[in-house]
């Protein structure tokens, strides 16, 4: 991907404990993911709006229902690293 260098302001602050978190290279890259996850964010919010055009709001047995089997799935994947001792978090 072709790369550009772009000037923006920062609450100074924040600029510098990201620097001294990532150090001195790593500022731009962090910025860049920080950027990238608030277009998936964004883009999420439209997929989300646009289906309860479609489809209306979930009403609260439809959203009870999706939160139980996000539980139970959450569940199911934590057993195995559980077992295996593994309760370091995925990279990402």
């Amino acid at each position: 991907m072709a790369t550009k260098k772009y000037t923006v302001t920062l609450p100074e602050e924040l600029a510098e404990e990201i620097r001294s978190e990532v150090g001195p290279g790593g500022f731009s890259a962090y910025v860049t993911r920080a950027i990238e996850r608030q277009r998936e964010q964004d883009r999420l919010g439209e997929l989300v709006a646009w289906m309860q055009e479609e489809g209306g709001p979930l009403t609260e047995e439809e959203l009870a229902a999706a939160e139980a089997e996000l539980r139970e799935a959450g569940q199911h994947f934590a057993e195995p690293r559980a077992a295996a001792g593994d309760d370091l978090p995925l990279a990402g």
